[in-house]
């Protein structure tokens, strides 16, 4: 009896880690600097009023990529026209738009159908109240007319978050960080703060769980001889 106890519990293990291995696999994204990101901004008036949206190039939303981490400062725009800045661009004149800014990797189709989990580390966020940062998963219709969302504030620490897909053909599931508050001159950003964001801690390689799975039919094994 005492040699089937362990046979069982064995069996269990193995079976958990085949299917840690299983849910881990497929569906979940991380900060990874090589994956194709992609820029959008928003830009309205201080009151709110939308101006325009258009595509916008990774560097200028103030986002660096360093080897395996992403640093996201607030937005500033080098021209000096009035409509930007507040008395015109130049150091210590405020922002005369509020700039939301959004950077993403888009997967079209890939995840149709499939829970999407987002995971990364917070390493810094020193950014002011004059700038909300946030963590999202859109999943958009395939005319970008609609979406549904999942969104945290960009807090200390580690995150995972998660969205199922919606299983129709032509959706556009985004993943990214978002970046909302007046445009900064160049020259005064550090006031105003900034995030650091990482991949998350290493967990056991899909190989290394099929390592002890199988060491967890291994027991099995001698246990039943002995």
């Amino acid at each position: 009896m005492r040699t089937r106890r362990v046979s069982i519990a064995a069996c269990a293990i193995m079976v958990s880690l085949l299917s840690f291995t299983t849910a881990k696999a497929a569906v979940t994204v991380t900060v990874d600097p090589g994956a194709a990101w992609q820029g959008f901004m928003n830009v309205s008036e201080l009151d709110n009023t939308p101006v325009f949206s258009s595509g916008w190039g990774v560097p200028d939303l103030n986002a660096t990529f360093n080897v395996d981490t992403l640093v996201l400062s607030p937005n500033t725009i080098g021209d000096p026209d009035p409509f930007w800045y507040i008395g015109g661009g130049a150091p210590g004149n405020p922002g005369n738009k509020i700039m939301d800014a959004n950077l993403f990797v888009q997967v079209d189709d890939t995840f149709a159908g499939e829970t999407v989990t987002f995971e990364g580390v917070v390493e810094a966020n020193t950014f002011t109240t004059a700038h909300q940062a946030s963590i999202f998963i859109r999943d958009f219709a395939p005319d970008f007319s609609s979406f549904t969302d999942t969104t945290i504030p960009l807090t200390l620490g580690a995150f995972s978050i998660d969205l199922a897909a919606d299983p129709g053909v032509g959706r556009h599931v985004q993943y990214g960080f978002n970046v909302v508050g007046e445009n900064v001159w160049v020259t005064d950003t550090a006031p105003f703060g900034s995030a650091t964001i990482s991949v998350p801690s290493a967990v056991p390689e899909p190989g290394s769980l099929g390592f002890l799975a199988l060491a967890a039919v291994g027991l099995v094994t001698r246990r039943r001889r002995s």
